[in-house]
């Protein structure tokens, strides 16, 4: 059967803008790009914990068997629920299959018709795939810029619509952050409810890795959060936060959690080794270390014209053109390090770069020898 031609078209036009994506192989070069900040993905230690919770409470079926509705809301959901809700200062905690079933299932299923969705402009994907589900009307407002904001909430003051303001506290083609503490009280003031994903917050910021929004003691501020599971924790799934009323009405109305099978024991179980993990690393410390010395390389380097600020373990330098971008991230992998071209469509046309994330396990040499090969390749 013929391919069509309309699809067909698409894909010419994608080779032909050199943006073409492929599915590639893992390898064995140091690695500055994947989301395992903290190393957790090949921890033995988290990895023989979750097997021994399985066997310590007999729990030997290796699917959930059905959606959480019907036969899959096994108990360990209900524990690992509860360690969330106590670990991240929440009243309720609703698990989903990962963070693209969760900003679906959120945004289909919340913001009503006649209702208001204000986002950050950089707000990934699946947030805007879920918002493009939902019956309420959507606005954009400039990246971090309050001031937009707040203009953008003005115009809704005299109207019946609930306003959901929607941002990321690490955004993850930045790797910035907006200022959440200004953010949640602009929201107060206009009576929006505050919904944060905080996929590449958790376990890098706060005291144990909550994440921004509780290191900034605002949980009571927010109506909703989103953790993931897949990034620094080194497993999979995701999390909404919030009270115990909007987890039930998630229950009730969320798709994307009804009408899906729940996630495997093992995958849960991992969950809450993963959690007992977090109180007693030390792999935060090494990853905010590493963090800095990054930084302070970018500055002996020269780059830092090129990079955009960032606290985070995110670190993107903006490489204009596709063809550049690739060409370079080529010669950095030439060189045993694994650094990857972000390209446009994925970001606008102009602001293509290499984003370089940073990990526990990464050495000051790493740093050193990949910073020193990005000024000879750019400069």
């Amino acid at each position: 059967m013929q391919f069509p031609k309309k699809l067909q078209q698409k894909l010419d036009d994608r080779k032909a803008n050199n943006a073409l994506r492929t599915l590639k192989d893992q390898t064995n070069q140091i690695d500055f790009s994947s989301n395992d900040y903290l190393g957790f993905s090949e921890n033995e230690t988290i990895f023989n914990n979750a097997h021994n919770y399985l066997t310590g409470h007999n729990i030997r079926q290796n699917g959930a068997t059905g959606s959480r509705l019907l036969s899959g809301n096994y108990a360990l959901y209900r524990v690992v629920e509860s360690i969330l809700t106590d670990f991240h200062h929440s009243e309720s905690a609703l698990i989903f299959n990962s963070g693209y079933n969760a900003n679906i299932g959120f945004f289909s299923s919340v913001p009503q018709r006649g209702d208001v969705i204000i986002y950050d402009e950089w707000c990934h994907a699946s947030i805007r795939d879920g918002i493009s589900m939902s019956h309420a009307k959507a606005y954009k407002f400039k990246h971090n810029d309050l001031e937009d904001l707040g203009e953008k909430m003005l115009r809704f003051a005299e109207s019946d619509a609930n306003i959901y303001v929607v941002t990321e506290s690490v955004f993850s083609m930045d790797g910035d952050a907006p200022d959440l503490v200004k953010l949640a009280e602009l929201c107060q003031i206009h009576k929006a409810y505050l919904v944060v994903d905080e996929a590449h917050a958790v376990g890098v910021f706060g005291n144990r890795g909550e994440g921004l929004v509780r290191h900034l003691k605002i949980e009571n501020q927010v109506f909703a959060r989103l953790i993931t599971f897949g990034k620094a924790l080194g497993c999979h799934g995701a999390a909404i936060l919030g009270s115990d009323t909007l987890k039930e009405y998630l229950i009730n109305f969320s798709r994307s959690f009804i009408y899906t099978t729940a996630l495997t024991p093992h995958t849960l179980a991992t969950i809450h080794a993963v959690y007992g993990a977090l109180v007693t690393t030390d792999q935060k410390q090494k990853l905010l270390q590493n963090i800095l010395y990054f930084k302070n390389g970018i500055l002996n380097n020269n780059l830092q014209d090129l990079f955009i600020e960032s606290h985070s373990a995110i670190h993107c330098c903006i490489i204009s053109g596709n063809g550049l971008v690739k060409s370079i991230a080529k010669k950095l992998q030439d060189h045993d390090f694994d650094v990857k071209p972000i390209l446009s469509p994925t970001v606008p046309e102009g602001q293509e770069r290499l984003r370089f994330c940073l990990h526990s396990y990464n050495s000051e040499q790493e740093i050193k020898e990949v910073l020193a090969l990005l000024a000879k390749y750019i400069y």
